[in-house]
């Protein structure tokens, strides 16, 4: 865990390891970062920002840096990147996880795990993704997910990135566990949709921890609550 010292300079930079909690945006963990700083040091403005958006529905690692050390978070995003993600076989929502409700339900009883590890070598090394049209992605200025909600049809360029590992962790009663390692820019919503078309039984994300950024790792990450706490016993 990252231990803070009395005269911590948030403004000369600061890098924070947090662990994001479940239906938080990564903006609601920096504006909370943000606002107890400012009110603890009566600060006017400092800079707050982070590196690699999660999912309101995920949790997990998230590098947050103040005041100088901002100028980083290009590097910070930039690193390899691990996951541990949940994927319901047999079924797809249209935002590839629980943020929306299942259109579609198809048989599973052909999967076992010769063909999950098959078909999970053919998503290692370069591949080219589509990204979810509930996502961040901005499309004529507007963020893509504002199109899918109002039922706006808009097309999303495939990405090129890099897959390093995918390993199986658990698969009982067409429920898959994998851990994946892999670029920026990747979603794993998206991977639980293109692994999901090419078993033929669609897919969605039902849960996902990002573990690991670069060299950080969740279990030298602070809870929100502890950091608040650091700062109220200062």
């Amino acid at each position: 865990m990252i231990k803070f010292e009395v005269d911590q300079d948030f403004q000369t930079g600061s890098l924070i390891l947090l662990n994001k909690p479940y239906n938080w945006t990564s903006f609601d963990l920096v504006r909370k970062i943000k606002s107890k700083i400012k009110y603890k040091y009566d600060f006017k403005k400092i800079k707050v920002g982070h590196a690699g958006t999660l999912d309101p529905l995920a949790t997990g690692l998230m590098i947050v840096c103040t005041g100088k050390l901002t100028k980083r978070i290009d590097t910070y995003q930039s690193q390899v990147k691990e996951y541990i993600a949940t994927l319901q076989l047999g079924s797809t929502t249209p935002s590839f996880d629980l943020e929306t409700e299942i259109d579609g339900t198809y048989p599973t009883d052909h999967i076992n795990k010769a063909l999950l590890d098959e078909i999970l070598k053919e998503f290692l090394g370069e591949i080219r993704q589509r990204p979810p049209i509930y996502s961040a992605i901005k499309i004529d200025g507007k963020r893509a997910y504002k199109y899918a909600r109002k039922g706006q049809a808009v097309e999303i360029k495939e990405k090129v990135l890099v897959i390093d590992e995918i390993e199986i962790i658990n698969f009982e009663k067409d429920v898959l566990k994998i851990r994946v390692v892999c670029s920026k820019g990747t979603y794993i919503r998206a991977l639980a949709r293109d692994i999901g078309s090419r078993l033929g039984s669609g897919a969605h994300l039902v849960a996902l921890e990002r573990t690991r950024i670069g060299e950080f790792k969740t279990d030298q990450a602070l809870e929100i609550e502890d950091f608040v706490s650091y700062l109220d016993n200062l």
